[in-house]
């Protein structure tokens, strides 16, 4: 199944028959709203609106774990998200797509990892998005007529706030490409959940450092939001379209090895809330 996380704007992408709705109860609590399960072309789709309908949400409050943990608990191996973002390069102007191939962590409030409290892991990162599931984007992209800027490095601040002047030119110099509040710690977790994972970050401003920005605003980020939505959801689309195969990527045994506590000493309470994440790995959870 493919998961696509977004904007609630996302639900009318055309041709598709949502047959259902579900809120499934996680370890880690529900996710940021309920799940609209679809069809299209004969694939299985599930959408979830990241900020929950009406927006209401801040990119901090979002229950990260709980969203991917509910994906995969329906079944979803690849998760396409959707985000707006500013832009950090004159290349890169207002409603043009982009497929960054890299991130920056600049959160500080949100929860990293589904490990912790008696188990230790550590899965590798370095390569955030998949690069088959990327590929498969850009074959959409091409096939829609809507063609997106491939690769580059995603910030990700913790928010709400819009940056400042002097950290918008100091991320400028550390080479990124655009900025956003969401793709963190999504990309970790959905790794430690072994499925695939690709960003199409949507610009809707200059950030602040260009001549011409001035402040970023709510009113700047809708005037091209109309725009973007039309491009995001022609991928989408476009996407259901591509055969996607099986995977043959290294997401979907991203925790081979990474765990690195003896099953023996793992509190049964964790290694029950672990659940789906760890199944494949650890013994089950014996009750106290």
């Amino acid at each position: 199944m493919l998961g696509i996380i977004g904007g609630s704007g996302l639900y009318d992408l055309p041709g598709v028959d949502f047959v259902d709705r579900v809120l499934p109860d996680t370890p880690y609590g529900f996710p940021s709203d309920e799940i609209a399960i679809g069809r299209i072309e004969g694939r299985e789709i599930a959408f979830l609106s990241r900020h929950g309908r009406g927006h209401r949400l801040t990119p901090t409050e979002l229950p990260y774990q709980a969203n991917i943990y509910a994906l995969k608990q329906i079944g979803v191996t690849r998760v396409v998200t959707v985000s707006a973002v500013g832009s950090l390069r004159e290349e890169l102007p207002p409603r043009t797509a982009v497929l960054p191939d890299q991130i920056i962590d600049r959160t500080v409030s949100r929860p990293r990892s589904f490990f912790g409290r008696g188990v230790v892991a550590h899965v590798g990162i370095a390569n955030p998005f998949c690069p088959q599931l990327s590929s498969q984007i850009i074959e959409a992209s091409l096939q829609a007529e809507r063609p997106v800027a491939q690769g580059g490095t995603y910030i990700c601040i913790e928010g709400p706030q819009f940056s400042t002047k002097a950290e918008s030119r100091l991320y400028r110099s550390w080479g990124c490409a655009v900025i956003g509040m969401t793709a963190m710690p999504e990309a970790r977790l959905v790794r430690e959940a072994e499925l695939c994972y690709a960003t199409i970050a949507m610009v809707t401003d200059f950030d602040v450092w260009h001549d011409s920005a001035g402040e970023v605003t709510v009113d700047m980020v809708q005037a091209n939001h109309g725009a973007n939505l039309e491009t995001a959801r022609a991928i989408l689309r476009a996407l259901t379209t591509v055969e996607l195969g099986a995977r043959t990527c290294s997401c979907g045994n991203a925790l081979q090895g990474a765990i690195v506590t003896d099953p023996a000493v793992i509190p049964p309470p964790t290694r029950q809330q672990l659940g789906i994440i760890a199944d494949r790995y650890l013994p089950p959870a014996e009750h106290r």
